[in-house]
């Protein structure tokens, strides 16, 4: 091995599996932003919280930067390793470890997919509420990392809400076990909501406690046309009002487009500006009235111009396509992604000005948007449009989220939802953030990084 750094690596732990290979230090450096080359030292994929603690002092006696790695989904640039940084990868750490049918949780490791979380815990009858699009891929640890929401969070909250306890290893290599499955823990700091959320940067999470809950009641899903924007917030406040919500997801006739072409299947026939899908509770008779006498509400006064509800759970899954599979089916285009928050009362307002905004600032460029406007989420893709340059491209769209940023800030808002500030909105820190909590955060990414190995380069602009 012609790194002497890499080699003292091996012989502290010789059946560590080291890989690079061009082929996995390209596939392991990066993300789904596609926008920065990867070039890591190597890729480390440990199997024990053992091997994780060598190697995070063996980076700080070398002076070695760490990228923790989990299913690299994340759409900020958080997982990219372009700098020569060791990616740890949990991948490996992919164990069911407990579960406990009186507390209701399941420990894993941080490594374990969702969609497996998901399975395992059906099984027990029970589910683990945290859901999206890419549960298929996401691994918990990333999860957690950035706090992610998804397409639920109108009834179960965020990750942050269902994270009974963590086994983390900080930037010098301790491990701290934090919460220990409690509910009730009122002994001083939480420092187990302090690691989610951010990133990597304090420390790398090597197993989690997650809360379960009963599985929800029977659902409906429900497909509606719009003829406007306004009445986005309209047929949300109405249903809100007279259903229990389980989502409430939007997304635009751009999106649609999209979708269809890549493959599902139109549920209702003509063209409307605006679709939302959402899903409520159908238990008996008289939730599913009450949901066909809203709908009617709703067509009474042209707030909805069409829709369909799914009688069967392969026409709920064909309706939910529509909205998730989105971000597949752009994903060819390599968009310039937005994930942006405002408070669900700010929705309207910010709406208008971001719609005036973005047609203003890409009058020949195509947007695609959607979201979760149950809780203030909105996703923004920017698609390059085939004659200007990818470097071009790129700068316009610095610019134009530049002025998002602050149009946000006059709204209260947040420059990222739910996919971390990472490497592509570190810039914009500071429209959601003060600047007291700003040098708050570095002195605690101090305390627990005292070396600044862990992720480096991401959240902070200067490092």
């Amino acid at each position: 091995m012609s790194d002497a750094r890499l080699a003292d690596l091996s012989r502290r732990l010789p059946d560590l599996r080291l890989l690079m290979a061009a082929e996995d230090l390209e596939h392991f450096g990066r993300d789904w932003t596609r926008r920065w080359t990867p070039a890591p030292l190597a890729i480390a994929l440990p199997s024990s919280v053992d091997e994780v603690q060598v190697i995070v002092r063996w980076a700080n006696e070398h002076a070695v930067a760490i990228v923790p790695s989990g299913g690299r989904t994340g759409l900020s640039g958080g997982a990219v390793a372009a700098n020569g940084e060791l990616v740890l990868s949990l991948e490996r750490m992919n164990r069911v470890l407990d579960f406990d049918a009186v507390d209701r949780t399941l420990t894993v490791q941080s490594g374990i997919i969702l969609q497996h979380v998901h399975d395992v815990v059906r099984s027990h009858a029970l589910i683990y509420p945290v859901d999206f699009a890419a549960r298929g891929s996401c691994s918990i640890g990333g999860n957690i990392a950035t706090n992610a929401g998804g397409i639920r969070v109108i009834r179960y909250g965020n990750t942050r809400e269902w994270i009974a306890g963590l086994k983390v290893v900080t930037g010098n290599g301790e491990l701290l076990e934090l919460n220990r499955g409690l509910i009730k823990n009122s002994s001083g700091y939480d420092f187990r909501q302090l690691m989610i959320g951010s990133e990597g940067t304090l420390g790398i999470v090597v197993e989690a406690t997650l809360k379960l809950t009963d599985p929800p009641p029977p659902s409906q899903v429900m497909l509606l046309a719009l003829p406007d924007m306004d009445a986005l917030m309209q047929v949300f406040a109405l249903f809100r009002a007279r259903l229990t919500l389980q989502a409430f997801e939007f997304f635009t006739d751009h999106a649609l487009h999209h979708v269809l072409a890549h493959g599902a299947q139109r549920a209702i026939d003509g063209d409307y500006p605006y679709y939302v899908v959402t899903e409520f509770d159908a238990a008996d008779e008289r939730a599913q009235d009450a949901a066909l006498a809203a709908f009617e509400h709703a067509l009474e006064q042209g707030w909805v111009s069409d829709g369909v509800i799914a009688q069967s759970e392969a026409q709920a899954t064909a309706l939910w396509r529509l909205r998730e599979g989105i971000t597949e089916s752009l994903a060819s285009r390599r968009p310039y992604k937005n994930d942006v928050s405002v408070r669900i009362s700010a929705v309207p307002a910010f709406l208008h000005e971001m719609q005036a905004l973005l047609a203003r600032e890409y009058p020949q460029t195509e947007v695609v948007w959607f979201g979760h406007i149950g809780d203030g989420n909105l996703h923004i893709n920017v698609l390059r449009p085939e004659e200007l340059a990818e470097e071009a491209f790129i700068a316009q769209c610095e610019h134009v989220t530049k002025l998002l940023a602050a149009t946000l800030q006059r709204h209260g808002g947040s420059i990222s939802a739910e996919h971390g500030i990472g490497l592509v909105k570190r810039a914009y820190l500071e429209s959601t953030r003060s600047v007291a909590e700003i040098a708050l955060m570095r002195g605690v990414r101090k305390v627990f990084d005292p070396n600044g190995i862990l992720n480096p380069g991401k959240l902070f602009a200067d490092g």
